[in-house]
C-alpha cells in the first residue's frame, strides 16, 4: 500500500495526513483552523484582485441602481 498523502498546515507548516482520520484538513488542529480564520476575518489575509477588475465587478450595480432612482 502506498504513504498515505501528506500537506503542510498552513498556520504552522506542521505535516498532515490528507484523509478522513484529518478532520481539520489541510490544518493540523482546529486551533490553526481558527487561526487562519482570524486572519481572514481582520483582513491580514486578502484575494489579490487588479483595480480595473474590482471596477469591472462593481460598475453593473452602480448602473442599476441610478437607473432606478
Amino acid at each position: 500500500m502506498s504513504q498515505p498523502m501528506t500537506v503542510q498546515c498552513p498556520t504552522c507548516d506542521t505535516p498532515v495526513e490528507w484523509s478522513a482520520a484529518s478532520p481539520s484538513r489541510p490544518f493540523c488542529s482546529e486551533r490553526c483552523k481558527l487561526i487562519d480564520l482570524g486572519a481572514w476575518a481582520s483582513e491580514e489575509h486578502a484575494i489579490p484582485v487588479s483595480p480595473d477588475a474590482e471596477d469591472e465587478m462593481f460598475s453593473g450595480d452602480l448602473e442599476a441602481t441610478h437607473r432606478g432612482h
